[in-house]
């Protein structure tokens, strides 16, 4: 089992038909994660290159742990531990790293296009782990897993995506996923946070996060993007709480049995009331574990596993 193409740099690419293909075995992976011992040989004699030039913890662990756990031998590189720090370009970084011959590098990077430069430029697989506001495919695939695995579907359920749009990869990359594979998107934000053609992409917007998680059976909430951000594009962070918090009030629109996400880091009380965040709506937990599935699942269908 493969897919037929050599990396993964982006949702907007991928077919439905291998959107499934990669929800389907990494379910097929989440029993994995419950064994006393939780390792299989699929992977072993292969290598997976963790380069990471922005920070990370849930990402960046989770591909760590994704390839120990089919016994892959993993290797985690930082901008700040790395030659980068001595003026060396990332494509040479690329390039001495495929030297040594491994058969994965995870790479996420500030600038946008990254990933997509050096899958022209390396023999290697490369996996996209965020590239500046541009995607986080594998983001995406354990959100709509998350949602396939709680909701038995996606096509037909009203996803409302609510926050820093402009400058959210994890925002763009679920927009692309989720329409295609049938949902209904709304997206809500401040108008400074709101791309100017987000409507072409086939998604309702709104301006008031009440608009949009009106009857929404899934409601994402985004963190708000400070350290992209290089003028103030709202005025403090308790007024766009004030108007972009999901509370106990304002979800009470959604439908009874919603499921509330987020990407994380949680900004508590500035995109997602604490309350909110630790209830029985909430799968922000099981959204992090998924992570592991879906990431072991890229790996091995990257890397053709046989068992």
């Amino acid at each position: 089992m493969k897919l037929a193409r050599k990396d993964i740099l982006g949702i907007k690419e991928l077919s439905v038909e291998e959107i499934n293909l990669i929800l389907d075995t990494a379910e097929s992976f989440v029993e994995i994660s419950t064994r006393e011992i939780k390792k299989v040989p699929t992977l072993r004699g292969k290598t997976v290159v963790n380069l990471f030039f922005e920070a990370s913890t849930r990402t960046r662990t989770s591909f760590e742990i994704a390839g120990k756990r089919l016994s892959a031998d993993t290797i985690n590189i930082s901008a700040s531990t790395s030659s980068v720090v001595k003026g060396e370009t990332l494509l040479d970084t690329a390039r001495n790293i495929e030297a040594m011959s491994p058969d994965v590098i995870v790479i996420r990077h500030r600038a946008a296009g990254a990933p997509h430069m050096l899958a022209r430029m390396v023999k290697q697989s490369i996996i996209n782990a965020g590239d500046g506001a541009h995607e986080h495919p594998t983001q995406a695939l354990l959100d709509m897993m998350t949602i396939r695995m709680k909701k038995g579907k996606i096509a037909g359920l009203k996803v409302a995506i609510v926050g820093d749009i402009a400058h959210s990869r994890v925002a763009r990359s679920n927009i692309y996923g989720l329409t295609k594979m049938g949902a209904r998107v709304a997206v809500a934000g401040p108008a400074t946070m709101l791309p100017r053609q987000v409507g072409e992409m086939g998604v309702d917007v709104y301006r008031r996060l009440e608009e949009a998680i009106e009857g929404a059976d899934i409601i994402m909430m985004l963190r708000v993007q400070t350290e992209r951000e290089h003028q103030n594009i709202f005025p403090s962070l308790r007024e766009y709480a004030r108007y972009f918090c999901l509370n106990g009030k304002n979800i009470k629109l959604a439908r009874e049995d919603v499921l509330v996400m987020h990407p994380g880091p949680i900004n508590r009380g500035v995109e997602i009331a604490s309350d909110i965040a630790d209830s029985t709506s909430s799968v922000i937990l099981e959204q992090v574990a998924n992570g592991v599935a879906v990431r072991m699942a890229i790996l091995y269908l990257l890397t053709g596993g046989e068992s």
